[in-house]
């Protein structure tokens, strides 16, 4: 604490040991101050909320920070051991355990901190969201189209990809995005690597470690993120995005994610959780001025036309609303990626 200060008004401290500050906590007045996830000396709590300070502690069952001050890395979440042992795995079980008042709090003030921690990451970027189904295997088409857009749409640096930061779809997105300042070629030759290990079932270990391992013969990464939950936790996170926004409560996560999306959301084919977020973006559109607008462009014409008629009902949303000329039907990967590189 500064020397001369005598007021803590408006000060948020978090996750600091000030258990041997007492003297100089009782000399400033508390009131207005936030004291998160913080170590206080005996009695110090009492009376910092006696004065009018906010004092939330740490929960010690929790197995990660709830007071944290950044984003996830992949390392940070999946650690040097075995996948069971990995903060992720630890985290989901925890989060799996019979609810109590101590948890709840844990897993909002946890949450909190990483909107907090994401606000300040995501500072002037301008962000293109990509989505799409998690079951889709390395070593397939649909995987190496979306790591070809998601490299597409990081080339030229103006934008910054995000995904929901799970398997897939999002995966190669975020890898496609990694690699942007790789060729075409390298790009290939990681999908190729990456198809000896097609899907986190069954060892999520050899999933990740086929991932890490990509990494580690790029380690001049371009910068994407993933927003993914562990409410879908037996899903795990994947590792190529170079900033993890890891929530307890979907509901959160997938609001935050559409809204951080400011450049526009490029829609692969998906199932039930893809069409949620279709409409919920599509929702935000269609009450938003026209500045606010952010494109959508569903990839796939028989996709959401006839194996799930998404695009007929949000043509019809759109109709008449500033959202019009904002929906993009397309084909290709490489399409979608013209129709967003308009977007200024």
């Amino acid at each position: 604490m500064a020397a001369g200060v005598s007021s803590l008004s408006g000060w948020r401290v978090r996750a600091v040991d000030l258990s041997d500050r007492s003297d100089l906590l009782s000399r400033c007045q508390a009131a207005g101050a936030a004291f998160l996830g913080c170590t206080l000396a005996p009695g110090d709590g009492e009376r910092l909320l006696a004065e009018g300070a906010l004092v939330l502690p740490a929960v010690p069952s929790a197995p990660l920070d709830t007071a944290r001050s950044t984003l996830y890395t992949a390392e940070e979440l999946y650690g040097e051991g075995e996948y069971p042992l990995s903060l992720d795995a630890r985290a989901y079980a925890w989060s799996q355990e019979p609810p109590t008042p101590e948890s709840a709090l844990a897993e909002a003030l946890h949450d909190h901190a990483v909107d907090q921690a994401l606000d300040r990451w995501v500072g002037g970027r301008r962000l293109v969201g990509v989505m799409g189904g998690h079951a889709l295997e390395r070593g397939s088409a649909g995987y190496a189209a979306a790591a070809a857009l998601g490299h597409a749409l990081a080339r030229d640096g103006s934008r910054t990809v995000a995904t929901g930061g799970g398997p897939g779809a999002m995966e190669a997105a975020n890898l496609g995005a990694r690699l942007a300042r790789r060729s075409v070629e390298e790009l290939t030759a990681a999908l190729a690597g990456l198809a000896s290990v097609p899907t986190y079932r069954p060892s999520i270990g050899a999933w990740a470690r086929a991932a890490l391992a990509v990494c580690a013969a790029h380690p001049d990464p371009v910068e994407t993120l993933g927003i993914p939950t562990w409410h879908y936790g037996h899903e795990p996170p994947n590792v190529f995005a170079t900033a993890i926004a890891k929530y307890f409560r979907n509901a959160t996560r997938e609001a935050v994610l559409l809204e951080v999306c400011d450049a526009g959301i490029v829609f692969l084919p998906g199932a039930a959780g893809t069409v949620q977020e279709v409409f919920q973006d599509a929702c935000e559109n269609y009450y938003a001025d026209e500045s606010s607008v952010a494109p959508m462009v569903l990839v796939g014409g028989s996709y959401w036309t006839e194996t799930y008629p998404v695009w007929p009902l949000l043509e019809a949303l759109a109709r008449g609303r500033h959202m019009a000329p904002h929906v993009h039907l397309v084909d290709t990967v490489e399409e979608a990626a013209e129709v967003v590189a308009r977007v200024r």
